[in-house]
């Protein structure tokens, strides 16, 4: 596969969804949508499901929260395989929780993403890096994802780190050996600030690693009045900066999406250049370097600072 058109949906969490029916629903719509414009996927934001919480029950406690989402998990993921398999269009419909055990014996739930195909193909990513929050946070332990997975899907080598992911470099260190095709990112950020790392590193990873990088971030929260909801979503796909693909690294961009604005948002990324890219990462690059593929493992360190000290 040389391109492909993918949809990045920056989904509004403030909007109310009455039943888990009707989320179904929206996502069935927006993948029909998607295949009349061509897309061979659709992805969401990380915690796209968080919005099922404006049909939770009133007294649900917020230390449910992850244990009764994660409840309904099984019944999304069922149906929107079969919206996959009905469109022909693949989903990575952000993430979930999914309760589990750590390496130590810890119960908790992973962060997970799916990553659905029509051909009936179920791939998953646990979240690596968590914030303080969702370690510790009062709606349940998130686990760490201890495995880097990746997908062989339509000729593609796909991986899809989850939003605080994207800014670890030791991560994306491993990544540049591992010849990807193009990167999912499903992002959930609260502040403008966050938004800014997670999209400013994924701009960077794609020249690492000379590859596509496509992102995807949730706009505002469930159950937090709009007015002081600061959670800023967005949409991009990055390329590396390379004249035969694109002079500034960024191929399609929605800018950032606030709360307050109301907007529930998909762009439509057609003919991303995936074989092009992929030609440079293999040795055609305009620039004629591969960043991901240097190491610094050779240098001394000479800290003349510290000597004095």
């Amino acid at each position: 596969m040389d391109t492909i058109s993918i949809d990045l949906w920056a989904a509004n969490l403030q909007n109310d969804i009455a039943s888990l029916d009707s989320w179904i629903d929206s996502v069935a719509k927006r993948t029909a949508s998607a295949a009349e414009r061509g897309a061979r996927i659709l992805v969401l934001p990380e915690f796209a499901c968080a919005q099922w919480l404006s049909f939770a029950p009133a007294d649900l406690p917020a230390s449910l929260h992850l244990e009764w989402l994660a409840g309904l998990t099984p019944t999304a993921i069922t149906a929107l395989k079969g919206i996959s398999a009905t469109y022909g269009v693949a989903i990575l419909p952000g993430t979930f929780p999914v309760a589990g055990q750590s390496t130590t014996g810890s119960n908790g739930f992973f962060n997970r993403a799916f990553f659905l195909t029509p051909e009936g193909e179920e791939h998953v990513q646990d979240k690596m890096s968590l914030t303080p929050l969702e370690e510790q946070g009062e709606g349940g332990s998130t686990l760490h994802g201890t495995q880097i997975n990746v997908i062989s899907w339509q000729g593609l080598r796909i991986a899809m780190p989850i939003c605080l992911d994207t800014e670890y470099t030791a991560l994306w260190s491993r990544l540049g050996k591992l010849d990807l095709d193009l990167v999912l990112i499903a992002a959930k950020t609260d502040m403008i600030t966050g938004y800014s790392r997670v999209f400013g590193c994924a701009h960077a990873r794609a020249i690492e690693l000379q590859t596509v990088v496509c992102v995807v971030g949730a706009v505002g929260a469930p159950l937090t009045p709009w007015e002081t909801d600061t959670g800023v979503g967005g949409a991009a796909v990055f390329l590396p900066c390379d004249i035969t693909v694109s002079e500034g690294g960024v191929w399609q961009t929605l800018p950032p999406q606030s709360a307050q604005d109301g907007l529930d948002i998909a762009l439509h990324a057609a003919s991303i250049p995936v074989g092009a890219v992929r030609a440079i990462r293999r040795g055609g690059a305009e620039a004629e370097l591969r960043p991901a593929s240097w190491t610094a493992d050779h240098l001394l360190v000479s800290d003349q600072a510290a000597i004095a000290a």
